[in-house]
């Protein structure tokens, strides 16, 4: 490895290749560890969801967004559901009310074809 290139000679050091090769890429994995990431997850609903069904799911979408994921909740509707769109309007919209004390939407759920979809994010405790 060259030392002091300007230097008359130049000035090289002797040393294990391999060595070297192998503490330049367990930096590269230390510096990917200390790297923020952002997560997204997706939780997908249906028109006609048991409360139960709905219970669950929400406590999913609680625990992403404590861990600071962001959360993408989508509905889709089948078949004769698409007659009665409003009600899967109605549901986004209490996902977003019983969310509002950890996190918020960042628009509004917004209606392509036979999906509805928004994102979640959690609110910051700074």
């Amino acid at each position: 490895m060259l030392v002091a290139d300007d230097s008359d000679p130049p000035v090289c050091r002797i040393m294990n290749f391999g060595k070297y090769r192998y503490e330049r890429k367990r930096r590269g994995r230390e510096q990917k560890k200390k790297q923020a990431s952002h997560k997204s997850k997706e939780i997908k609903f249906h028109a006609n969801i048991d409360p139960h069904d709905y219970g669950i799911k929400l406590n999913h979408i609680r625990g992403f967004l404590e861990k600071g994921h962001k959360v993408k909740v989508s509905l889709f509707f089948r078949g004769r559901e698409m007659r009665n769109t409003e009600h899967g309007m109605e549901l986004m919209t209490k996902v977003v009310k019983d969310i509002a004390d950890i996190g918020m939407a960042e628009a509004q759920p917004r209606r392509v074809g036979r999906n509805i979809g928004m994102y979640l994010s959690p609110l910051s405790h700074k």
